[in-house]
């Protein structure tokens, strides 16, 4: 399925950011309220996320009320008597620097922040670093400088514990764990930072897994 934004009325303030940041037109404010009023012009490409400071702005399947934060599935394990009932772990998206809002309501706990590369290195990324932790990807080459400024406030205004840097050995990827540690000391929380450091063949060679 396609995917669309839903917005929430009620946290929405009608600042109007999220419709100048719409490139496709396909949001206006209406009563004081920013709308989605050309559903078939939406790309869901997320411009409008990161803008909206009120974390008002999610995304949703076409044709969906809302993203289930618990899927319940059938699954059968190996050797078990029959199948079981599982719960998945709260959806979270979007995942990209760019895209994530400082307010989101998936901010909170223990956070990963992994470099573009690690996730195509490494067999099994989710299940070895991130789990049911929050996760948000980035590189310190290719995004905008002020993309990771806005840490400062994901850090100052959510209730995050503890850091897990993910990045690949290179130089440049350095320069991950660099903004992330100066963005905590500016946000003047106490947060534990923790990295790992993966080689060019996949190899984890720092910091390792807790």
């Amino acid at each position: 399925m396609a995917k669309t934004i839903d917005i929430d009325e009620y946290k929405c303030n009608g600042c109007g950011l999220c419709v100048d940041a719409c490139h496709e037109g396909a949001l206006e404010l209406v009563k004081g309220k920013a709308k989605l009023v050309r559903p078939n012009f939406c790309d869901g490409m997320g411009d409008c996320l990161p803008a909206c400071p009120q974390g008002a702005i999610s995304f949703v399947e076409t044709g969906s009320a809302n993203i289930l934060p618990n899927l319940v599935t059938n699954i059968v394990f190996p050797g078990g008597t029959g199948p079981e009932m599982m719960t998945a772990p709260e959806v979270q998206w979007p995942i990209q620097l760019g895209l994530v809002s400082c307010r989101s309501e998936f901010l909170k706990g223990d956070l990963v922040i992994g470099a573009d590369c690690t996730a195509f290195k490494i067999d099994n990324f989710q299940t070895k670093f991130v789990k049911d932790k929050p996760l948000i990807i980035g590189c310190p080459k290719l995004d905008p400088k002020d993309r990771f400024d806005k840490l400062v406030e994901m850090f100052r205004e959510n209730p995050i514990y503890s850091l897990r840097i993910v990045r690949m050995e290179v130089p440049c990827c350095s320069q991950l764990t660099r903004m992330v540690k100066e963005a905590v000391q500016i946000s003047g929380k106490d947060i534990e930072i923790k990295e790992t450091v993966i080689r060019k063949d996949g190899r984890i060679i720092g910091g390792g897994i807790s």
